[in-house]
Order: C-alpha cells, then structure tokens, then sequence
C-alpha cells in the first residue's frame, strides 16, 4: 500500500469504479487504429472521471459539493456508456464485449445513487436542524 490511506479509498463505489476503468482501458484495445484519439480519447475520459470525481467529493467538506461531485461522476458513467453503444453501432466493439461489464456500470450507477441519495439526506436533515435552532 502507498501511505496514507484517504477516505475515498474504502468506498466500494469508488473501488468498483476504478476497476470499471481497468476494464474499459482493457475493450478499448479492440478498437480500430484510426479511432485512438477520437472515440477511444472520449471514453477514456469519460470512464477515469467516475472514480476522479468520486475522490474529489470526497475531499470537500461540505456535502452539498460532495453530492455535486457525485453527481458529476453518475453523468460521466453514463457518458461512457453511451459512447460503448455508439462504438457497438460503428462495429469497434460487440456487444458481448459490453454486455461483460455491463453489470459493473450498473453495480456503479447504483452505488452512486445510494451514496447521493444517503448524503441529501444528510444534508436535508443538517437544514432542518440549522432551522429549529
């Protein structure tokens, strides 16, 4: 292990998002040459936002921006997502291919809707004290 461990590090969402990005560096492979640096760029940086901006939640102290960061990265997985159909379509990938990890972005996407869900929460319940003192 490296050091410190940080708060973002021991949550499964942020685990599971991070080998989300293992895997779709890996599918990224079968696409064409020619597609490298324009699809393929598009993914990338698409699929590396979830965990990013997981972990730059994470760092922010108050839950309002924690929820907008999360928020960010629920987007940036359906981003990516979007663009794995639109590369099925373009015969780049198959569909088998995705359909492999599609249980990963759904396992994510739920995850991430669970700790959003959880810190509105949180947020709702800090307004309602600020208001009855």
């Amino acid at each position: 292990m490296i050091g410190i461990t940080y708060s973002f590090e021991k949550l499964n969402v942020w685990q599971e998002a991070k080998k989300l990005v293992v895997d779709v560096y890996h599918l990224l492979d079968e696409f064409p040459k020619f597609e490298k640096y324009a699809l393929c760029d598009q993914i990338r940086r698409a699929i590396v936002s979830v965990p990013s901006n997981i972990a730059e939640g994470c760092g922010r102290i108050s839950i309002k921006e924690q929820v907008h960061f999360l928020e960010i990265a629920y987007g940036s997985l359906l981003e990516a997502f979007n663009q794995l159909l639109i590369a099925i379509e373009l015969n780049y990938i198959t569909e088998k291919s995705v359909e492999e990890i599609k249980p990963t972005i759904d396992a994510v996407a739920k995850m991430l809707n669970g700790l959003r869900n959880s810190n509105l929460k949180k947020l709702e319940d800090q307004t309602s004290t600020k208001q009855l003192n």
